[in-house]
C-alpha cells in the first residue's frame, strides 16, 4: 500500500520502506511482528507505518507454515499511540478523510482474516487506532502494570472510533460497556479493562511476548471474551436498545449540550453495530469521520490536544532530559489550597511535610487527604499498598521546623506580601541553596516576593487553582530573576502531579485571573443594571462555559473576587476599575457558596435533596433596568469580548509565548468552551475585524460610555487594533 492510497502525508523524516516493522521468527510456525519505526520515539499509525503494515500482511498471508502470529511493540510497555493526530488535523477535504478511513479499514480487515491465530500483545498506552488494531486480533493480552491504559478516546478529539472500533468493541463487550467506553473516551487501567472484557488476559511485563506466543500457538488456553446469550437478549433486542439509547442520550445531552457532534454520531453507530453487516462497517464509519474530522469542533479539540502535548515538553531540559522528582517537599499553609497541594504531592509519590501553626487546620487537611485516598481505594484506582503509602507520605508539622531536607517548598499562606516574604525567608534559612522556593500567589508579584531573599533565581510562582484536585492548570510564573532551570523543574513537578503547566510573565493577575477579571466584573455590572441572574447564567452555559458567571462568583467567593479585583485595579488602573456593586453584596453572611448565600441560596452541606435557588432578595441590590432590554447576544458579547480584549493585550505584552498557550490556559483555567478551541481561536474564527468592530459598538453604548473608568476594556488594541 503506497502513501497516496492511505491519504496521510509522508513526514519529512519518513524511513525507507520496510523499516517501520520487523518480523521475528523465534521458532517454527510463529511470527512475532514488532512495530518499531526508527523515526518515532513512540510509534503511531502514520503513513510510513501503515505503508509497511501492508507489505508485512502480504508476507504473512503468503506463509502457509504459520500457526500463530503475535503483534507487539518494541518494548512490553510501548505498543502504539494510535492514529497520527497531526495528520488528521491537517486534512480539510471530507473526501480525503473518507478515503483514509476506508484504506485503513481494508488493512485491518486483512488482519482479522489472517488464517493463523493472532494475538495482540500490548502494554503502556493503547489508545484509539492502536486498540482498534488489537480488536482485529483473535486475542488481546495486556501488561498488568501502571502504565497500561486502554480505550477509544476519539470523541475527546471530536471524532468517533473510525477504524472498526465503533463496531468491533460493542460486539466484543456489549452495548452498555461499549457506549460507556466510547462516549466517555476514558483510557482504562489494565485490571478494569480486563474486567470489562476489553482484553482477554493480563500478564507480567516480562512474560508478555512469551505467553502471547504460547496462546498464538495453542500451547496455552485463553478464552476470548464473549457476550454469549446476552448478545441476543440485550444487544440485538430492539426494546433493550431503545432503553439503552434513551439513557445514554440523556447523559450525552447533559455533557455535550448539543455542542459536540461526535458523541451523538458515536451513539447511533454503536447502537447499530450488533445488526450491521461487516461489509457496511467501513462505509458507516468513514462517512461519520469525514464529516466530523473536517468540522470546526474537531479542529478546535485537536488544537487543544496539541497545546497539551506542547505543555508536556516544558518539563524537559534543553537536552531532552527530565528533572528528577523531589525526594522531599514542603508545603507551608494548611488552608484549602495548601492542603490540596500537599495531598496532590503525596498522591503523586512525593513525601511532603505540611506545616501550619494551627493544629486544627492540619487535622482537617489530613482528614481530607485520607478521605480522598480512601475514595480512590474504594474505586480501585489505588491498591492497598499504594493507598497506605499515599497516607504515610503526608506528614503534618505544627510550625516550620525540620524542613532542611526538602528540595521543593511551596508556600500557600495569606495573600499578603510581607507574610509571604517572611515565610519564604524562613524556608530559605533552612533549605539548601538549590532548593526551589515556590509561591502559590494568585495576584502578588513573584519578583517582589523574592526581593531580599538569598538566591532569588530559585523563587518561582506556582499558581494552582481551586479545587486543586479538580483544576488541571498550573501557572508557572517567571519572576525577574527566576532561572530557566527552576522554571523547568517547576513545570516537571506540575506534570508529575497530573497538571498542565503554562509559563507566564510576572504581571498582575498573570494570565487566567487577568482575562477572567473583566468577565466577572461585566457580569456584576449587568446584574446591577437589572440583568436576570438565571438568564445570564443559562446564556453562558449555552455558549459553552462550564458554569455561568454568577454561579462562578458564588463558587469563588465574593471576598476572594473582591481581593482579586482590587489587585487588578492596582496593577492596570482605570481599565480594571471594579464595579462597586460587589462590595454591597459582600457581607460576612453573604460570600457565596461557602456561606450558603450569594447570587444563589445554596443547600446545606450534605443535604442532597435540597436544590440551589436564586436568592429572593436580589432585586434590592439592583439599581437599574436597562440590562433587561438587552438581547441575548448583547449580554454574551459584553461578557466574552471583555475577555477577548484583555487577551489581546496579553498577547501584545507577551505574557505567554503564543496564541496556542493562551487558548490552552483559557480552556483549562477558565473553562472557556473547548469546542471553540479556546478564547483566541474563538476570536480568530469569528474574525478579528468583526470582533474589533463589535467592541467599538459596545464601547459607545450609553451605559458603558458613561462609566468613565472601566470603559477602556472595550478599546481594541494589540492584534485587534
Amino acid at each position: 500500500m503506497n502513501p497516496s492510497s492511505i491519504g496521510f502525508p509522508l513526514p519529512d523524516d519518513a524511513p525507507e520502506k520496510g523499516a517501520c516493522i520487523r518480523i521475528d521468527r523465534p521458532e517454527p510456525g510463529l511470527a512475532v511482528v514488532v512495530f518499531d519505526p526508527p523515526h518515532r520515539s513512540f510509534p503511531i499509525f502514520d503513513a510510513p507505518l501503515l505503508r509497511d503494515l501492508g507489505h508485512v500482511l502480504t508476507e504473512l498471508e503468503g506463509d502457509s507454515s504459520l500457526q500463530g502470529i503475535v503483534f507487539t511493540g518494541r518494548r512490553p510497555t510501548q505498543f502504539l499511540a494510535g492514529a497520527d493526530v497531526e495528520a488528521i488535523g491537517t486534512i480539510t477535504d471530507p473526501g480525503v478523510v473518507e478515503d483514509v478511513v476506508r484504506s485503513v479499514h481494508a488493512l485491518f480487515d486483512r488482519v482479522a482474516r489472517l488464517r493463523p491465530r493472532t494475538v495482540a500483545a500490548v502494554g503502556g498506552p493503547v489508545p484509539g487506532g492502536a486498540y482498534e488494531f488489537s480488536l482485529c486480533c483473535d486475542r488481546i493480552v495486556a501488561v498488568n502494570g501502571k502504565s497500561t491504559r486502554i480505550g477509544l478516546p476519539e470523541t475527546m478529539l471530536g471524532i468517533i472510533p473510525g477504524w472498526g472500533g465503533s463496531h468491533r468493541l460493542p460486539r466484543r463487550v456489549g452495548l452498555p460497556t461499549a457506549l460507556d467506553a466510547i462516549l466517555t473516551g476514558r483510557l482504562l487501567p489494565a485490571k478494569p479493562a480486563h474486567k470489562r472484557g476489553l482484553v482477554d488476559r493480563l500478564v507480567h511485563e516480562e512474560d508478555l511476548v512469551r505467553i502471547a506466543s504460547d496462546i498464538a500457538l495453542g500451547r496455552r488456553k485463553c478464552a476470548r471474551h464473549s457476550r454469549g446469550v446476552w448478545s441476543w437478549l440485550v444487544d440485538r433486542n430492539p426494546l433493550a436498545r431503545a432503553l439503552i439509547r434513551d439513557r445514554a442520550l440523556k447523559g450525552v445531552d447533559a455533557k455535550a449540550r448539543g455542542k459536540y457532534p461526535a458523541p451523538y454520531a458515536a451513539l447511533d453507530l454503536v447502537l447499530g453495530a450488533p445488526s450491521a453487516p461487516q461489509r457496511t462497517w467501513a462505509g458507516r464509519e468513514a462517512r461519520a469521520v469525514a464529516e466530523l474530522a473536517t468540522g470546526t469542533v474537531c479542529k478546535s479539540l485537536v488544537g487543544i490536544f496539541f497545546g497539551s502535548e506542547a505543555a508536556k515538553k516544558l518539563g524537559k531540559s534543553a537536552d531532552g532530559s527530565e528533572p528528577t522528582r523531589p525526594a522531599q517537599a514542603t508545603v507551608v499553609g494548611a488552608g484549602v489550597m495548601g492542603a490540596g497541594i500537599a495531598s496532590a504531592l503525596a498522591l503523586s509519590g512525593v513525601p511532603v511535610r505540611l506545616a501550619d501553626l494551627s493544629t486544627q487546620a492540619l487535622a482537617t487537611a489530613v482528614g481530607t487527604h485520607r478521605k480522598e485516598v480512601e475514595k480512590r481505594r474504594r474505586k480501585r484506582r489505588l491498591t492497598n499498598h499504594e493507598a497506605n503509602g499515599a497516607i504515610d507520605r503526608l506528614d503534618p508539622v505544627a510550625g516550620a521546623v525540620g524542613m532542611g531536607r526538602s528540595e521543593f517548598a511551596i508556600e500557600a499562606v495569606a495573600e499578603v506580601l510581607d507574610v509571604k516574604r517572611k515565610v519564604l525567608g524562613g524556608l530559605a534559612e533552612q533549605l539548601p541553596d538549590d532548593a526551589i522556593l515556590a509561591t502559590n500567589t494568585s495576584s502578588l508579584s513573584v519578583t517582589a516576593i523574592a526581593e531580599g531573599l538569598p538566591h532569588p533565581e530559585r523563587v518561582v510562582g506556582m499558581h494552582f487553582f481551586n479545587p486543586v484536585k479538580a483544576m488541571p492548570l498550573v501557572e508557572v510564573v517567571r519572576g525577574e530573576h527566576t532561572s530557566d532551570e527552576v522554571v523547568t523543574r517547576t513545570c516537571a513537578l506540575a506534570l508529575a502531579l497530573g497538571k498542565t503547566p503554562v509559563v507566564t510573565r510576572d504581571v498582575p493577575g498573570f494570565l487566567v485571573n487577568r482575562i477572567l477579571g473583566p468577565y466577572l466584573d461585566e457580569a456584576v455590572r449587568l446584574f446591577l443594571d437589572g440583568a436576570d441572574v438565571e438568564r445570564v447564567d443559562r446564556l453562558m452555559l449555552d455558549f459553552g462555559m462550564p458554569m455561568g458567571p454568577y454561579t462562578l462568583l458564588d463558587e469563588v467567593g465574593f471576598d476572594i473576587a473582591q481581593h482579586a479585583a482590587a489587585s487588578l485595579h492596582a496593577g492596570y488602573g482605570d481599565r480594571m476599575a471594579p464595579c462597586p456593586g460587589l462590595e454591597g453584596l459582600a457581607q460576612p453572611h453573604r460570600l457565596g457558596r461557602k456561606t450558603g448565600l450569594g447570587f444563589y441560596r445554596h443547600p446545606a452541606p450534605g443535604d442532597k435533596k435540597a436544590k440551589r435557588v436564586v436568592a429572593d432578595d436580589l432585586a434590592g441590590f439592583q439599581t437599574g433596568h436597562a440590562a433587561q432590554a438587552l438581547r441575548d447576544q448583547d449580554l454574551v458579547d459584553r461578557l466574552v469580548l471583555a475577555m477577548v480584549g484583555e487577551a489581546a493585550r496579553c498577547l501584545e505584552e507577551q505574557v505567554v509565548e503564543s496564541e496556542q498557550v493562551l487558548d490552552l490556559a483559557s480552556v483549562f483555567g477558565t473553562g472557556f468552551a473547548p469546542f471553540r478551541g479556546g478564547l483566541w481561536s474563538y476570536a480568530k474564527r469569528t474574525g478579528l475585524d468583526r470582533i474589533a468592530a463589535r467592541m467599538r459598538e459596545l464601547q459607545q453604548a450609553p451605559d458603558i460610555a458613561e462609566r468613565g473608568e472601566g470603559a477602556q476594556r472595550f478599546e481594541p488594541t494589540g492584534p485587534l487594533a
